[in-house]
């Protein structure tokens, strides 16, 4: 027992400290041009040290909210991440960052919901046989999914308004009120109206009564100064407390911030990286995914562990929704200062992997069960995405 407090608050002095730290390199580095590969390389490592610290901070957020809240909260971190990120880069990227906000949206979708998705239903099965969650609650994140990644990636490919596949003006802010509504009426419908359809069910597909009263199926709240959560083995915590929630978001606001700076200081050199290795542009938009997503990936395998399958679909499906939601508008606003057009449009093998992704999707979610099969599957489509933007 003293091992594991000792270890929590070793955890709990890092998640304050790299922020802190990743601001000072934002500092020190900022309006710098040609920054040598040793401060490249430190400004990389507190720029990833940021953004899980920001989402360790989300997940303490969400651990005092509750079920669906915390996966929302953690959710629109992620996202937000996402946005400052494709803002700093197509604003000093030039021509080459016009599909970026695509690519990176795009990923982003592939990733949680064949990535994401695959490795948590894997866990689930492997723990009970059969992973069990919401049909009701995962269709119908699934059915916003869709919707918006057609609306705002595929529409633009066939629209004859402007040459390319890109939206005219008018035609971009009718995608991006319409992703608004959209995102806006699906967090209405998770957190009131329908909030029992994206609780975890028990083995008859019912909600959990420990999270019906609005927690998270975690013990009374902690005193001051405590730990949250669970243990990656299912070993209960306390809820924080209300103080620890607060502090917890004013560090999160400031991993926010250093993110976005440290990532305007390292993009140079990730675009210079990826032409030199010869790799498609597309690269680093699938780079800048795989690193917000990474933390929330491993936030949506500690609930598969702990047998909250219906959990990691919310953070997965609901990081998918969140990035087609709010990134487009954000980049809507953002064309006001970025030169260019912005593309959006998929090209034809993104299309035909996701319309294989949501037929795949659909059979997987309706039933509210899934084997080793559905998760197998799942990952095998994310591993076509991955290889394909590589090797198009």
């Amino acid at each position: 027992m003293t091992t594991r407090i000792t270890l929590r608050t070793v955890l709990s002095r890092w998640t304050v400290a790299v922020p802190v730290v990743a601001v000072i390199a934002l500092v020190l580095s900022w309006g710098r041009k040609g920054l040598p590969g040793f401060a490249v390389a430190l400004v990389a490592l507190c720029l990833a040290g940021a953004v899980l610290a920001a989402v360790h901070h989300a997940e303490v957020v969400a651990h005092r909210v509750g079920e669906p809240f915390g996966s929302l909260v953690l959710a629109v971190a992620v996202t937000l991440i996402e946005v400052a990120l494709i803002v700093t880069l197509m604003i000093d990227g030039g021509a080459k960052s016009h599909s970026l906000a695509r690519d990176t949206v795009f990923a982003a979708v592939m990733i949680t919901t064949n990535g994401i998705v695959g490795v948590c239903l894997l866990i689930g099965a492997l723990r009970r046989r059969v992973a069990v969650f919401s049909a009701e609650g995962a269709s119908t994140a699934l059915a916003t999914v869709g919707t918006l990644a057609t609306l705002g990636l595929v529409l633009p490919t066939f629209t004859t308004s402007t040459p390319g596949p890109r939206f005219s003006g008018t035609q971009l802010v009718f995608a991006a009120l319409t992703a608004l509504a959209l995102y806006g009426l699906f967090v209405s419908v998770q957190t009131v109206r329908h909030r029992e359809y994206f609780l975890p069910v028990d083995d008859t597909g019912r909600p959990r009564e420990d999270f019906r009263a609005g927690g998270d199926g975690d013990a009374p709240e902690e005193e001051p100064g405590g730990g949250a959560g669970e243990d990656d083995d299912g070993e209960r915590h306390v809820r924080p407390s209300g103080r620890a929630a607060l502090l917890s978001l004013l560090l999160l606001l400031v991993a926010l911030v250093a993110v976005v700076g440290d990532a305007k200081a390292v993009s140079p050199t990730i675009e210079s990286g990826v032409e030199s290795a010869g790799l498609p542009q597309a690269v680093v938009g699938v780079v800048i995914a795989l690193l917000v997503l990474l933390p929330e990936t491993l936030a949506a395998v500690r609930a598969a562990r702990r047998d909250h399958v219906q959990t990691s679909l919310n953070l997965a499906y609901g990081s998918a929704i969140a990035s087609i939601g709010l990134t487009i508008p954000a980049i809507t606003l953002a064309t006001v200062w970025i030169k260019g057009p912005l593309v959006l449009g998929l090209s034809p093998t993104h299309m035909v992997l996701l319309a294989l992704t949501l037929i795949v999707s659909g059979l997987t979610v309706l039933p509210g069960r899934a084997t080793l099969l559905q998760g197998g599957v799942h990952l095998v489509l994310c591993a076509a995405f991955v290889f394909l933007a590589v090797s198009p």
